[in-house]
């Protein structure tokens, strides 16, 4: 343990965090471990110490592609922040590690796992692919740590939880850390620990008192100019920008750099090579913004975090505590700078329900009642809109059904369609005789029996003699109203997107009363 508290005192730590005086123990005395924590607690340290304290003291010879602990996290950054924090406490130590993600090759994680490893940090996918592969072991596990598991769960992740847990030896320790406890959680908690003790820390509230919280009422195309101007005017020094689609968070960060601001921008679709080096890049301070989605911005622990930005509100009240307290770490102060459009007042309003408190509204800014001029992206932005919605709704509806007519009839084909050729006659209008309607090619119609049924003619019979016959050219019926005729020009009815874009763009821009 001297090495452990050499590495702590090379890392700043002065006492332990309430997380930490109420694991360290439990977990040194080999009892399994379940966890409530918020992120920032110092959770990562608090299975991380005695895990390595444990595998120096009983010391096993490394086995190929084994490991003796398991770390599973749910997203690549905090796998990667969780091996880093093992590298910075066993610096000390012969402790050898590995961590495997998705999103870059395989090869180098195959050769990492070949000598084996005594710590194996790991993303439920690419575990599974491994393991499957051969290139891993779980035989030998002593420890598993399962951090995060809430987000796991949202994640879509459990049943991959479930496939792992199956794979491990029945005598090994376990832990599982999670911010709440849904009833999932607590389900799988009972079918994975045996006899846990139970450490339940709550946020820390001062922390939130900290961060000195703002609201800005302004319309949806004004919010990245008014981002532009707050940066600039607020002297800010390290930022974090959260949006709440990826494509939002492309636009946010185009929008910074146009306005000679740098930033970074992390969200599912950025490769992990773009993501780690935009990571470094914010950690070193060469790019003081980072625009981020809230799933990626899971596991970024960044220090002197000056603002917070929720560019747009989160749909989960819970969320938005998240996003705060990435400022205002360590007894610092912070600063939170919420967007609320007329939109969203209703997610605002989840929020300040959970805060127990109205967030104070900045009524004098440039953009305050502004409705902004939509540009040619926000035009392609309303038409994606727009056309998504409309797809949705058809789904809703049904297949081939004619929407506010109901069913179209058997006797009329439906619009879009041509007409059958050579098909069956339509059934004639009461009182009226067979052969009323006239045959097109001009000749006479013959009379044909049908042999079913002798006494009911067949066919097409001859008009009934009883006034003067048109000839064939003027008795030709009339087309359809429905059907296209040859020498008609074709004129194509506008599409719904095409009459509803400037409505759409209304209500993006706030014009619609």
């Amino acid at each position: 343990m001297p090495a452990c508290l050499e590495a702590l005192r090379h890392e700043g730590y002065e006492k332990p965090t309430p997380i930490q005086s109420a694991t360290i123990p439990t977990l040194l005395a080999g009892r399994d471990l379940l966890g409530c924590a918020q992120t920032g607690t110092g959770k990562t340290a608090a299975f991380a110490l005695p895990t390595i304290q444990r595998l120096t003291t009983v010391q096993n010879k490394r086995q190929p592609r084994k490991a003796r602990a398991l770390v599973v996290a749910p997203t690549r950054e905090l796998a990667i922040q969780i091996d880093v924090s093992f590298g910075a406490y066993g610096r000390k130590t012969d402790i050898k590690r590995a961590c495997v993600y998705g999103g870059v090759g395989k090869v180098p994680q195959i050769k990492a796992m070949e000598r084996g490893v005594d710590v194996l940090v790991a993303t439920p996918g690419r575990l599974l692919d491994l393991r499957n592969e051969g290139a891993i072991d779980l035989s030998a596990v002593e420890i598993v740590i399962f951090d995060e598991a809430d987000r796991m769960l949202d994640m879509g992740f459990i049943h991959d939880v479930r496939k792992i847990i199956a794979l491990l030896p029945n005598k090994r320790q376990t832990l599982l850390f999670s911010a709440t406890m849904p009833s999932e959680i607590e389900e799988l908690a009972r079918s994975l620990l045996s006899d846990p003790v139970r450490v339940d820390i709550e946020p820390e509230k001062p922390a939130v008192e900290l961060i000195s919280q703002s609201l800005y009422y302004v319309e949806k195309g004004c919010k990245r100019d008014l981002l532009v101007h707050l940066i600039k005017d607020l002297g800010v020094t390290r930022a974090v920008v959260f949006s709440r689609t990826k494509h939002g968070a492309d636009r946010i960060a185009k929008t910074l750099h146009v306005a000679g601001i740098p930033a970074g921008v992390i969200h599912a679709n950025k490769g992990q090579g773009n993501r780690t080096k935009t990571m470094e890049a914010f950690r070193a301070g060469e790019t003081p913004v980072l625009v981020a989605t809230d799933l990626a911005a899971r596991g970024i622990d960044v220090d002197d975090i000056s603002h917070v930005f929720n560019f747009d509100m989160p749909t989960e009240p819970e969320t938005y505590v998240h996003r705060i307290g990435r400022t205002a770490r360590a007894g610092a102060s912070g600063t939170a700078v919420s967007f609320c459009d007329t939109e969203e007042k209703r997610l605002l309003k989840q929020v300040e329900r959970l805060l127990g408190t109205a967030i104070p509204v900045v009524k004098q800014h440039p953009y305050a009642g502004v409705r902004p001029v939509p540009t040619e992206e926000d035009l392609r932005d309303a038409m994606f809109e727009q056309r998504s919605r409309e797809r949705q709704q058809s789904r809703g509806r049904g297949p081939g059904r004619d929407y506010g007519r109901g069913r179209p009839s058997a006797a009329s084909p439906r619009p879009d369609s041509p007409a059958r050729q050579g098909s069956r006659p339509s059934r004639p209008a009461s009182g009226r005789p067979d052969g009323d309607s006239p045959r097109r090619d001009g000749n006479a119609p013959k009379a044909a029996v049908n042999p079913g049924n002798p006494a009911r003619p067949s066919g097409n019979p001859a008009r009934p003699s009883g006034g003067p016959q048109r000839p064939a050219e003027q008795r030709r019926s009339p087309p359809r109203r429905d059907e296209a005729r040859r020498d008609a020009p074709r004129h194509e009815a506008p599409s719904r997107s095409t009459r509803d874009v400037r409505s759409v763009i209304d209500e993006i821009t706030g014009r619609r009363s």
